[in-house]
């Protein structure tokens, strides 16, 4: 189950909650109940391994 991470825009609170995919984002803040909420989006670290990612990487043509 994918984890989201939310901020109210009223109070600043910060939260993450495990919910399915087909579950409804959530509107309203558990700590000042006012309807701001709003998913928090960031950047997902990538690593990238093995032959291939680099120009020096290709092999010689023939």
């Amino acid at each position: 189950m994918p984890v989201y991470h939310y901020r109210c825009k009223h109070c600043g609170y910060d939260f993450t909650e495990h919910q399915s995919f087909d579950d409804k984002p959530i509107t309203v803040c558990p700590k000042c109940g006012e309807p701001t909420v709003h998913k928090v989006y960031s950047a997902v670290p990538i690593t990238f391994k093995g032959s291939g990612f680099y120009r020096t990487d290709k092999g010689s043509s023939k």
